[in-house]
This record gives C-alpha cells, sequence and structure tokens, in this order.
C-alpha cells in the first residue's frame, strides 16, 4: 500500500537523524550521559555511536548496560523515524534479548538495520488498523567489522486515542 510509511531522499535521511538526536537529548538523559550520537540514518538502517570513555567499566571495556542501551536506543530510534509523522503514537520496547559475543574497547557502536518490505508493511498495516503494531527490530554492536553483541528488541507502536468503534 502506497503512502503507509514516508520515502526519504538523503536529505530527509540526514534531518530525520538531526531531529532524532535532538529529540533523544531532549527527552532521554541517560543520553546526555552516555555522549550519544546519530551516526548515521539511511535506507537500510540507523547506526548510534558513544565514546567508551563516558561508558567504561572496571575491566577498561564497554559497561554491557551501555551496550544493551545503545542497541535499544538504536532500535526503538528507528522505529521512532518511521512513525515520526504518526502524531499521537507512542513506541515502547516491549520485549529484548542481547547476546554479548567479545569485549568492545573502543568507541560504541550499534547499527539497527530496516526490516525488510513486507515486515514493514505488516506493521504500518496493523497500526492504521488496530492502533497497535509489533515490529521485531535487530541492532549489532561492532568495533570495525567484528561483531561484539547481537540485539533483538520488539517495538511496539500504539495510539492512545483510538477512535470509538
Amino acid at each position: 500500500m502506497p503512502g503507509l510509511r514516508p520515502s526519504l531522499n538523503n536529505t530527509g535521511y540526514a534531518a530525520g537523524a538531526t531531529r532524532l538526536e535532538a529529540y533523544l537529548y531532549r527527552y532521554i538523559p541517560l543520553v546526555r550521559h552516555m555522549q550519544v550520537r546519530v551516526a548515521g540514518f539511511d535506507a537500510t538502517g540507523l547506526t548510534l555511536t558513544a565514546p567508551l570513555a563516558a561508558n567504561i567499566n572496571h575491566q577498561s571495556t564497554a559497561f554491557g548496560g551501555s551496550l544493551v542501551s545503545l542497541a535499544t536506543l538504536a532500535c526503538w530510534g528507528l522505529t521512532w523515524l518511521l512513525l515520526e509523522q504518526e502524531h499521537g503514537t507512542h513506541i515502547v520496547i516491549s520485549e529484548s534479548h542481547i547476546l554479548y559475543l567479545r569485549p568492545v574497547t573502543e568507541a560504541l557502536v550499534a547499527y539497527c538495520t530496516l526490516p525488510d518490505e513486507p515486515l514493514l508493511e505488516n506493521f504500518f498495516v496493523t497500526l492504521k488498523r488496530r492502533h497497535k503494531a509489533r515490529l521485531e527490530l535487530k541492532a549489532h554492536i561492532l568495533q570495525g567489522k567484528i561483531l561484539c553483541a547481537r540485539f533483538t528488541g520488539t517495538c511496539v507502536a500504539y495510539r492512545e486515542n483510538r477512535p470509538s468503534a
């Protein structure tokens, strides 16, 4: 169904990344403490970064809580970007799982991939019809090209003010 989600060009992606970062800093205090930045947003997904120094543990590696937070923010942020024009829509993470594979010893990088078109289509159709929809997203924590953690999160979008039946 055309028109269910916004189409973005390169300018739209850059502007969306800027709006997301401003939103995160304004409404999620943890983002300021972690010094999260939106490093990229395009047709394939969203990348967030944070410096190691602000997220370090006693072993001089990235704190696990910072890694899961950055991955969660990447999935939540991608959903926010997809629904930015859907005023009155709320997004929550209803379930998540992370698998830590290797320690992170450099800047933290989380990349959330955009799901396949049929999954997105179903998400938007369900949200329009039922005013609530789920979208399972995957994020990867990378150090260079090395996979350090795998995250899966279920984002639930819902509208508080549903039209009466």
